[in-house]
C-alpha cells in the first residue's frame, strides 16, 4: 500500500519502516504473547554467536599452520563446516520426536552444543597436533546443533503465529537473524584484529560471548508460549486444575517450564512418568486385567510407590492423555487423604474425572491448547 501526501513525523516514518521489514504484518496484534522478547534476545543470541564464529575459525587457520587475516577467516568458515559436521546431523536427525515433544530444552541443548564445537576451535591453537581431532570433534557438535536448531525453528515460530501469518513470521524472523549475524560477523573481525589477535584475548573473550549466547537462548525460550500438549505442560495443567479449579494458558505457563530437566515428575499432578517400557511396568499377561478397568479409554494407569505408570493407547490424543492424568491426580489425592487401597482410590477418581472434564477441555481449547495430539517423544505405547 503506498500513502500519497504523506503527513507523518520523519521519525514515526523509520519507525513504521523498521516495523514492516522486520515484524509480521499487523504487529503486535497479529502474534501471540512474548513474540517481542523473544526477537529482542534472538538478534543477540546472532549477534554473539557470528562473533565468535569468527574468533573460532581463526583459531583454527592459525592451529593448522596458517596466517590469516580475520576477513579470511570469514570466508573459509563455510569450508570448515563439511566432513564430520554431517555424521552429526545424521545422528542427530533420528531424534525428531523427541524435539517435537520439547523443542525448547532441544533448541537450548542446541546452543550448548555448537558453543562447545566453537570452544573446541577456539582452543586448537594451544594443541595444533591435535588439529584434526579437535576439529572433527568440534564439527561434529555443531552439525548435531544445526539440525536441533532448525528442527525446532517450526514449533516455536507456531506459538507466536495468531492469524494464520506462520510464513510471515518466519520470513521476518529470518531477516532479524541475518541483519544480527552479519553485524556479528563485522563485530568478530574488529575483535580479531584488535582484543583477540592473541590466544589470550579469544580465552577471555570466548567465554564472555559464549555465556551471553546462551542466556539470550534461554530468554528466547522462557518467552516462547507452545500450546501443545506433552508431558510436562500437561501435568502442569492437570496440578493447577487440582489446586484452584483454574486453567493457565500458554502465556501463563511459559516461564514455570522446566527447560533444563523437563522430564521431573510432578506430584501435585499424581507424580505420572509417561512412556515407560511396558515390561517395566507390569506383566504382559496383567495388561488386559490393567485394560479392563477403564476398557472405553486409550490409556492404563499403573499406581506405584513412587510414582504413577500410564501407558497410552498408539491412537491416544491429548484429551486421551488428560484424561488419564486427571484420574491418576485425583487418585494420588484420595489416597493421601483416606488412606484407601488404590483400586478403590482409581474407581473414585475416574468417577471424578468424568464429572469435570468436559467443561475443564472447553476451557483448555479456549485458552488456546491444541488437544488433538500428545508429544511424548519416543515413549512406549501399547496396542491392543
Amino acid at each position: 500500500m503506498k500513502i500519497v501526501d504523506d503527513a507523518r513525523p520523519a521519525s514515526r516514518k523509520i519507525v513504521e519502516s523498521f516495523l514492516n521489514k522486520f515484524f509480521p504484518s499487523g504487529y503486535p496484534y497479529s502474534v501471540n504473547e512474548g513474540y517481542l522478547r523473544y526477537t529482542q534476545f534472538r538478534a543477540l543470541q546472532h549477534f554473539s554467536s557470528a562473533t565468535l564464529s569468527v574468533l573460532s575459525t581463526q583459531s583454527l587457520l592459525f592451529a593448522a599452520g596458517l596466517r590469516p587475516t580475520p576477513a579470511q577467516a570469514t570466508a573459509v568458515s563455510w569450508v570448515l563446516k563439511d566432513g564430520m559436521q554431517h555424521v552429526g546431523k545424521l545422528i542427530c536427525s533420528n531424534l525428531g520426536a523427541r524435539m517435537d515433544s520439547e523443542p525448547k530444552s532441544w533448541r537450548i541443548l542446541a546452543d550448548v552444543l555448537y558453543d562447545f564445537g566453537t570452544g573446541l576451535e577456539v582452543i586448537s591453537p594451544l594443541c595444533p597436533q591435535l588439529f584434526l581431532e579437535l576439529a572433527g570433534l568440534g564439527n561434529f557438535a555443531k552439525g548435531m546443533a544445526l539440525v536441533a536448531a532448525r528442527a525446532t525453528r517450526l514449533p516455536i515460530y507456531s506459538s507466536f503465529a495468531k492469524e494464520g501469518n506462520l510464513s510471515d513470521l518466519f520470513a521476518k524472523g529470518e531477516a532479524i537473524s541475518t541483519v544480527f549475524n552479519v553485524l556479528g560477523l563485522g563485530a568478530g573481525i574488529q575483535l580479531a584484529s584488535t582484543v583477540c589477535s592473541s590466544m589470550q584475548g579469544k580465552l577471555v573473550v570466548g567465554p564472555l560471548l559464549s555465556l551471553v549466547h546462551i542466556y539470550c537462548v534461554r530468554e528466547e525460550m522462557r518467552a516462547t508460549p507452545i500450546n501443545t500438549l506433552n508431558p510436562q505442560r500437561t501435568a502442569m495443567i492437570v496440578a493447577e486444575f487440582l489446586k484452584s479449579g483454574r486453567v493457565s494458558c500458554p502465556a501463563d505457563l511459559r516461564y514455570q517450564e522446566d527447560l533444563l530437566f523437563p522430564g521431573r515428575l510432578i506430584e501435585e499432578a499424581g507424580s505420572v512418568k509417561v512412556g515407560s517400557l511396558l515390561h517395566k511396568v507390569m506383566k504382559p499377561s496383567e495388561l488386559h486385567r490393567a485394560k479392563e478397568k477403564f476398557p472405553e479409554e486409550k490409556f492404563i494407569l499403573n499406581l506405584g510407590i513412587k510414582c504413577t505408570n500410564m501407558i497410552l493407547d498408539r491412537n491416544a490424543t491429548g484429551e486421551d492423555a488428560l484424561r488419564g492424568w486427571l484420574v491418576a491426580g485425583y487418585a494420588a489425592e484420595i489416597k493421601k487423604s483416606f488412606k484407601i487401597p488404590s483400586e478403590n482410590a482409581l474407581e473414585e477418581a475416574y468417577r471424578r474425572m468424568t464429572d469435570v472434564f468436559s467443561p475443564f477441555l472447553s476451557e483448555l481449547q479456549a485458552k488456546g491448547w491444541h488437544t488433538d495430539r500428545f508429544l511424548d517423544g519416543t515413549g512406549c505405547r501399547f496396542v491392543l
